[in-house]
């Protein structure tokens, strides 16, 4: 209970707080991004700065995060700020998480992003990749999907991923 009423009270803090006082509550919050993002009350703390922080903050949170972001959206809460992050990302912090998600063939059977399409949490993150991204950026991810489309139909949360980009692009075959 004291944990939550301090990041509740940390959150009004960063809202309320004069700017001298809100980098100060912020330098505390990058020494430890990684844990609040896990905690279920941190990282509506982390995802209030994503929302309504200066660009600067968004950049050094997510600064934080790359090389984390597939095993991070495959979190309960810490996915929930990984969507954040590529909502409020600017274009080049959302280049980087697509190619750090595309880049990541360490997972058996395939890449991170064929385990994140199959995932509980991290398929919401590739809803909002897909749902945010430009046209080039959806191009890519699309071509990586699309040899999946088969395999997916198999899975709940792949199945979330085939009506997302059928919601855009139309039909797809398997």
């Amino acid at each position: 209970y004291e944990i939550s009423a301090c990041l509740v009270g940390s959150e009004m803090c960063i809202r309320d707080s004069c700017s001298t006082a809100q980098q100060a509550i912020l330098q505390e919050l990058l020494h430890c991004t990684v844990s609040l993002v896990q905690d279920q009350y941190g990282n509506y703390v982390v995802q209030h700065v994503l929302e309504h922080g200066t660009p600067r903050d968004k950049s050094m949170i997510i600064e934080q995060l790359l090389g984390k972001m597939v095993q991070l959206s495959q979190h309960k809460f810490a996915s929930n700020v990984i969507e954040k992050c590529v909502q409020y990302g600017n274009y080049q912090e959302r280049q980087i998480i697509i190619d750090e998600i595309l880049g990541d063939q360490s997972f058996e059977g395939g890449g991170a992003l064929e385990a994140m399409m199959k995932d509980q949490y991290a398929n919401y993150v590739v809803q909002k990749i897909i749902d945010v991204c430009d046209g080039n950026q959806r191009e890519r991810i699309i071509q990586r999907i699309q040899p999946h489309v088969g395999s997916l139909k198999k899975y709940t949360y792949g199945k979330h991923i085939i009506a997302r980009l059928e919601k855009i692009i139309g039909k797809l075959s398997s």
